[in-house]
C-alpha cells in the first residue's frame, strides 16, 4: 500500500522560506516520479514542480521558477520542496504525488497523493 505523508507547512511572512517534505512508502522510491501540486482557496489544483526518478531532471511552474527547488533523497524515500521568497499568492494546500514512468505536469497522470500540508504566507 502506497502512502505519502507531507510535512513542513506553516504560517510565514512574505519573503520567508519554508521547506516541505514528503515521505513515501509502499513503492521502490527510486522507480517513481514525484511532484508537488497546490490548491489555493477557490481555485483548482495546479502543478508546482516535478522531479525524475534519479533527480537529474526537474520542471517547475513559471510562477515558482527561480524561487522553489524540488529535490529527492532516494535513500530516505523522501522528496522535498524548498520554497524561498514566499509571496501571499503562494498560500495553498501543498500536495505531493507519485507516479511511474516519466515526469509530467498532468495532475490526472499521478496515481497516489498525500493528504496535503497548509502553507500560509502573510503580507
Amino acid at each position: 500500500q502506497v502512502q505519502l505523508v507531507e510535512s513542513g507547512g506553516g504560517l510565514v511572512q512574505a519573503g520567508d522560506s519554508l521547506k516541505l517534505s514528503c515521505a513515501a512508502s509502499g513503492r521502490t522510491f527510486s522507480t517513481v516520479v514525484m511532484a508537488w501540486f497546490r490548491q489555493a482557496p477557490g481555485k483548482e489544483r495546479e502543478f508546482v514542480a516535478g522531479i525524475s526518478r534519479t533527480g537529474d531532471y526537474t520542471t517547475y511552474a513559471i510562477s515558482v521558477k527561480g524561487r522553489f527547488t524540488i529535490s529527492r533523497d532516494n535513500a530516505k524515500n523522501t522528496t522535498y520542496l524548498q520554497m524561498n521568497s514566499l509571496k501571499p499568492e503562494d498560500t495553498a494546500i501543498y500536495y505531493c504525488a507519485l507516479k511511474g514512468g516519466i515526469t509530467t505536469r498532468s495532475e490526472t497522470a499521478y496515481d497516489y497523493w498525500g493528504q496535503g500540508t497548509q502553507v500560509t504566507v502573510s503580507s
